[in-house]
C-alpha cells in the first residue's frame, strides 16, 4: 500500500521536527553541563567563548597561566569565584557582562594595566587584588563587600569605590606611594587598616565596629566629619590608632564619642596638635606621643583603661651623628583628676585617670 501524500507530509514533518527538538535538547544539555562544572578553565579565547552562552557559572573560573595576552570573558553575569594568578603575559581582561562575583582572587598580574567591566560588578563577597600592573581598580562597584584586600600594586594611583558597608575588613596596603582613596558612600565598616597612601576620603564614615588604623602614610590630613564611634566600650573591643605618619599635620574628627579600646598616636612628626572635641568614652588607653603639646579632650569622661599616657620628644643630634630623644610630661595621680582634667582639657568627671609622663 502506497503512503498517501498526507501520510507522507507528516512523516517529513515529523522527522525533521524532533531532529530540530533533538538538536535543541542536546544543546541546551551541553551547555547546561559547561556551566555547572566545578571548574571552568581558560588559557585561549577559544576556551573563553565556550562560556558565552552562560548567564551563570556555578563554579570558579580560573585563566591559566599559559594564557594568551588578551581574553574576553562575554556572556556570563554570575560568577561564583574567579581567580587569576601569576599571568605573567594577560595585558588584556574584558568583561562586558559581568555584575556578581561570590569571590575576586587576583594576585600577580605583571602585566595588566586595567580593567574593563561592562557591569559594573555590583555584588562580592570577598575581593583581593595583589601584586598586579594596575594603575585603578575601577569597575568594582560594590554596595556590600566582606573582605576588601588591596596591597602591593605598585603602579596604583587611584582607588575609588562606592562601597556602603564592609563586613569584615578592609586592608589597603604597600601600594604605590601616590595612591588615593576615596570611599564616598561608605557608612559602615567592621575593621579597616591603611597604610602607605597619599590621601583618604571617608566623608560619610559613620561607624566603625572594630579597629581603625592609619600607619606609615603620606597624607597631611585625616578627616572623618560623621564617624561618631569606632568599636564596642562595652566590650573594650576597637582601636584608633595613627603611627607613623611622616606628613601628617592635622586629624579631623569633630563627632567621635566613642572609642571601644586604646586611642594611640605615635611617631607623626609634623602632627602639633590632637583634639578631638565629641570623645567622652574610652575603653582603653589614650597612649600619645609626638611633637605636640596637650592633647583637647574636653568631653572626656570615661577611661576605662585606666591611664592616660603623653610624651613629647624632642630629637637631636649628636657630635657622632647619631640622634637623642628626650621626653618631657607631667604626672598626676589617680586622686588628682580635677588637676589632670584642668591639664589637659579633659572633663573633671574623668575617673581613674593618671598622667605619665616618658615612658614611651
Amino acid at each position: 500500500m502506497q503512503a498517501t501524500p498526507f501520510l507522507k507530509f507528516v512523516s517529513t514533518n515529523f522527522g525533521r521536527s524532533a531532529a530540530v527538538f533533538l538538536f535543541i535538547f542536546i544543546t541546551v544539555v551541553k551547555t547546561a553541563s559547561i556551566c555547572a562544572q566545578p571548574t571552568a578553565a581558560i588559557t585561549s579565547q577559544a576556551d573563553s567563548t565556550q562560556y558565552a552562552s552562560c548567564s551563570t557559572i556555578s563554579g570558579s573560573v580560573v585563566i591559566g597561566s599559559s594564557a594568551s595576552s588578551a581574553i574576553s570573558l562575554d556572556g556570563p553575569q554570575q560568577i561564583k569565584d574567579f581567580n587569576l594568578f601569576n599571568l605573567t603575559l594577560l595585558s588584556t581582561l574584558q568583561m562586558s557582562t559581568l555584575t556578581t562575583v561570590k569571590t575576586f582572587t587576583w594576585v600577580a598580574l605583571p602585566a595588566l594595566p586595567s580593567l574593563s567591566f561592562g557591569g559594573p560588578v555590583s555584588k562580592a563577597d570577598s575581593v583581593t587584588v595583589s601584586s598586579t600592573f594596575l594603575s585603578t581598580v575601577s569597575g568594582i562597584n560594590l554596595n556590600t563587600v566582606s573582605t576588601l584586600q588591596i596591597d602591593n600594586n605598585n603602579n596604583l594611583r587611584q582607588f575609588d569605590s562606592q562601597i556602603a558597608n564592609i563586613t569584615n575588613s578592609l586592608n589597603i596596603n604597600a601600594n604605590g606611594k601616590l595612591l588615593a582613596v576615596t570611599f564616598p558612600s561608605l557608612i559602615w565598616a567592621a575593621n579597616m587598616t591603611f597604610r602607605n597612601i597619599s590621601s583618604i576620603k571617608i566623608p560619610s564614615l559613620a561607624t566603625v565596629n572594630g579597629s581603625l588604623g592609619f600607619y606609615g602614610n603620606y597624607m597631611d590630613s585625616i578627616a572623618a566629619p560623621n564617624l561618631t564611634s569606632v568599636g564596642n566600650f562595652a566590650t573594650g573591643i576597637g582601636s584608633l590608632a595613627f603611627v607613623a605618619n611622616s606628613k601628617l599635620a592635622n586629624t579631623s574628627f569633630p563627632v567621635l564619642k566613642s572609642l571601644g579600646g586604646a586611642d594611640q598616636i605615635a611617631n607623626n612628626t609634623d602632627l602639633n596638635a590632637i583634639s578631638f572635641p565629641a570623645l567622652t568614652s574610652v575603653g582603653g588607653a589614650i597612649d600619645s606621643s609626638g611633637n605636640f603639646t596637650t592633647p583637647e579632650l574636653p568631653r572626656l569622661e570615661s577611661i576605662k583603661g585606666g591611664t592616660f599616657i603623653c610624651k613629647t620628644t624632642e630629637t637631636t643630634s649628636t657630635l657622632d651623628g647619631s640622634s637623642s630623644t628626650t621626653g618631657t610630661g607631667s604626672s598626676a595621680s589617680s586622686t588628682s583628676t580635677k588637676g589632670a582634667a584642668v591639664l589637659y582639657g579633659v572633663s573633671e568627671m574623668a575617673i581613674g585617670l593618671s598622667v605619665v609622663g616618658g615612658l614611651l
